[in-house]
């Protein structure tokens, strides 16, 4: 298990501030538990407050002694509830912000009117955009967790092929997988941002069931066990000659990576196998225009271009009417951050150490679907795997 090293959380807090300057910001105040992580190395019930310089205070109600072990900030102080903040940044000499920013995109409307009260004539605006900016370009640190999370799925895939048999369920497959990972240490969890927005271990499914819809913003859905969860392995039994996806999270010391490798037995349908094949074109392209300085967006155009110019205009990313309006999405603490391969991203551009997965699919209801996925580091020369099993179709 690792601590996250006190000269990570600095240089982060660092990053932060002089972003907080150039939006005039006096102050940034972190709930959301992903966040906290990533700024105080623990994820306890509390308060971070990141002043425009100075050192951030760790504000702890539960658990106070377990966030002093774990953060390797400079200040980690007991309070009991939002109204003590302002005694708290006094006894620290801090004065109450005018500006402030926090994370609307999560923060529960009730639980930001008492901060509202707490904060009275303080202007507060969305600092998400500033949080995520800073987590979207990975330490060498972060960078060799990622490969660790790598190990996880390599190690599910090859069980994937000691275990899939005609006749086995989708859900007992996914059992065997969720078995391997754990063992391997992934960690359970395996955080999302949006609102709604829910994972487990990963999706395993097979036949027409991988080319299910579902309520969540991804390519492929699943029909799930039940209508509570909506997505993922059911009940169904796997054939031969029917895709068998394994979209799989690694997750490991609190980062993830995202993969997907197609498994059959015997062999696909001729449109499968060639979308097969054309996904890895699309990913191939993707290895060689992104670079630092290459716009998200412009990825995604280029990308969504070929697909579409091979034949997949109806199939590329979702069955028509259910197609999702990205190819690639950051990836580090959550499996949805900064930078987003998707349309319309036109002016952000990608960074040196941004984190990404990349996962051309293909979809074609009644019959299944197929496509890749990996993540990647963005290096000057290209992009550099951080997942890394063998990515020709599986066929067993």
């Amino acid at each position: 298990m690792r601590i996250t090293p006190a000269s990570e959380l600095s240089a982060r807090t660092q990053k932060l501030q002089a972003l907080m300057q150039g939006a005039g910001l006096d102050a940034v105040l972190m709930l959301q538990s992903a966040d906290l992580f990533y700024f105080t190395g623990s994820i306890q019930q509390g308060v971070l407050y990141v002043p425009a310089a100075g050192e951030p205070l760790y504000m702890v109600r539960k658990d106070h002694g377990r966030a002093r072990m774990e953060s390797g900030l400079k200040e980690v102080v007991p309070f009991k509830s939002p109204r003590y903040i302002p005694e708290v940044l006094a006894d620290f000499g801090y004065a109450m912000p005018k500006t402030a920013g926090m994370e609307l995109d999560v923060l529960p409307v009730g639980l930001f009117g008492r901060f509202q009260k707490v904060l009275e004539g303080c202007v507060i605006s969305d600092a998400t955009p500033l949080i995520r900016t800073v987590r979207a370009v990975k330490s060498d640190y972060e960078i060799e967790i990622l490969k660790d999370a790598a190990l996880q799925v390599d190690q599910v895939c090859k069980r994937a092929r000691e275990v899939i048999t005609v006749g086995m369920t989708d859900i007992e497959l996914a059992a065997e997988l969720e078995f391997t990972a754990r063992k391997a240490g992934h960690q359970g969890l395996t955080r999302m941002r949006g609102f709604n927005s829910e994972i487990f271990y990963g999706h395993v499914f097979s036949g027409a069931d991988s080319a299910a819809p579902a309520f969540n913003d991804t390519p492929l859905g699943g029909l799930g066990l039940n209508p509570y969860v909506g997505q993922g392995a059911s009940y169904k039994r796997i054939e031969a000659n029917e895709p068998i996806i394994i979209d799989f999270t690694g997750a490991f010391d609190g980062y993830i990576v995202d993969q997907t490798r197609v498994f059959c037995i015997g062999g696909l349908p001729d449109p499968l196998a060639k979308a097969y094949e054309d996904m890895l074109r699309v990913q191939d392209l993707a290895k060689e225009i992104a670079r630092p300085g290459v716009a998200w967006g412009e990825l995604y155009d280029r990308c969504h271009d070929l697909a579409c110019e091979m034949g997949y205009a109806d199939h590329f990313m979702g069955a028509a009417g259910a197609q999702v309006s990205f190819i690639g999405h950051g990836i580090g603490i959550e499996v949805d951050e900064f930078p987003f391969v998707a349309r319309g991203f036109k002016d952000q551009v990608l960074e040196d150490k941004m984190v990404f997965a990349f996962e051309p699919k293909a979809v074609y209801p009644g019959l299944g679907a197929v496509g890749i996925d990996n993540t990647f580091w963005v290096a000057p020369d290209g992009l550099t795997h951080l997942t890394f099993s063998d990515q020709e179709l599986a066929v067993l």
